[in-house]
């Protein structure tokens, strides 16, 4: 056995950066998150308190806030093994349905412009949708639950408010 009890101090920056790891990825999936929020509220999906932005830093500070403070709550009363399987499926469903709608638009409207093409024709999104459903799959039933929970909220503010508010179906845009 190799002895490494003088390399003790690996331990604390290790832990350190892995902190910063989560730390990083979190702050680019709020950021993301209140994006995509926004140019729904801007398409009607959502209200508009979604898209208001700043005058100051022209950003849309009240959605930072609102994901602030549902963020520091959920992780302060939820496990985190909870939040790392909830965020793990959601994820994995997202690029499932990407993948789906890259398939779907390949097939529908081949000769569409396209900026950037990626190798491997059809192949590609259908290893995507099989290695993303195993490991959904593997995740336990309250985790899937979960998701169809989570899902039918979204649907439940769709039915109530995005239906009626959509600037998509109408010629507003």
């Amino acid at each position: 056995a190799i002895d490494v009890t003088h390399l003790f101090w690996l331990q604390g920056a290790l832990k350190f950066s892995i902190l910063f790891g989560y730390i990083s990825v979190l702050m680019g999936l709020l950021m993301g998150q209140v994006r995509v929020f926004y140019a729904m509220s801007h398409d009607g999906l959502l209200p508009a308190i979604f898209g208001r932005l700043s005058p100051r830093t022209r950003a849309p500070a009240v959605s930072h806030l609102i994901f602030l403070v549902v963020t520091c709550l959920l992780a302060g009363l939820v496990p985190i093994s909870v939040l790392g399987n909830m965020t793990s499926i959601g994820t994995l469903l997202a690029f499932v349905l990407v993948c789906v709608g890259v398939l779907i638009l390949r097939v529908r409207e081949p000769e569409r412009p396209r900026i950037f093409k990626a190798p491997g024709g059809l192949l590609m999104p259908i290893c995507g949708i099989l290695s993303c459903a195993a490991v959904m799959l593997s995740l336990d039933g309250l985790t899937w639950l979960r998701l169809v929970l989570w899902l039918g909220a979204g649907l439940f503010v769709y039915a109530a408010y995005g239906i009626k508010k959509s600037k998509l179906t109408s010629k507003e845009m």
